[in-house]
């Protein structure tokens, strides 16, 4: 069985007197531990597959299913609780909370799981150095680069230690060599760990270090590459 799965797939969405077919009849598999990169212009479906698949969405009709769970049975907080344990979210802009230490900002998810504190903290600390923060576990996100806060996001997206990394153009925000340096962690991560990272990229770089790589148009698939590293 896949850990994701996604059978005939349709995402509408109204838009004042129309309506707009995100997603059009899409089937897509992806298999745990497998680099998935998914590419294509604005308005081919990105985003909208990307909710789907971290179960932030369901599909209009179809089915989609995270480690045979249908996502369309489930009720909110039973998907609330479905993505808090299997998938962690990277994001572009970061979305880091000012006011929190880098500490803080990774323990966050861990405290919706109601981990106890000092499990929590212990975590944290161990997942900063692993993306190698150690020295900055106190900062705010003011105080940190753009290279370093995509590296609490990313120690934050393991806090809960989920199956699945969903990394929304996580190298969108900076220099080709910090972004680098970030595409060369979530690779070590996904080969370490066994993690299943799913990258939504406009950056070819990105896309290289993937195993398989979609294109969307028009809310189809219309290409799949499958690369040998």
């Amino acid at each position: 069985m896949s850990l994701l799965d996604l059978k005939n797939i349709t995402k509408d969405y109204p838009l004042g007197q129309t309506v707009v077919h995100a997603v059009r009849g899409l089937d897509l598999s992806i298999e745990k531990g497998e680099i998935v990169a998914i590419m294509g212009p604005s308005g081919s479906g990105k985003s909208t597959l990307m909710h789907v698949l971290g179960a932030l969405d369901t599909p209009t009709t179809g089915t989609a299913s995270l480690e045979g769970h249908n996502l369309q049975e489930l009720g909110e907080n039973e998907l609330v609780t479905l993505r808090g344990r299997k998938v962690g979210f990277v994001f572009q802009t970061f979305n880091l909370i000012q006011a929190l230490t880098a500490q803080q900002n990774v323990e966050l998810p861990m405290t919706f799981l109601g981990v106890k504190k000092s499990a929590r903290a212990e975590r944290a600390r161990a997942l900063l150095e692993k993306v190698g923060l150690g020295d900055r576990m106190e900062h705010r996100p003011n105080e940190l680069s753009g290279g370093e806060r995509q590296r609490v996001a990313i120690a934050r997206a393991l806090a809960n230690n989920p199956e699945i990394i969903l990394a929304d153009e996580p190298t969108g925000n900076l220099d080709s060599e910090t972004g680098a340096t970030i595409l060369e962690l979530l690779k070590r991560l996904s080969v370490d760990e066994g993690k299943t990272m799913i990258l939504i990229t406009h950056d070819p770089d990105a896309a290289a270090i993937a195993g398989r790589i979609i294109r969307l148009r028009d809310g189809r698939i219309v290409e799949e590459a499958r690369h040998v590293h």
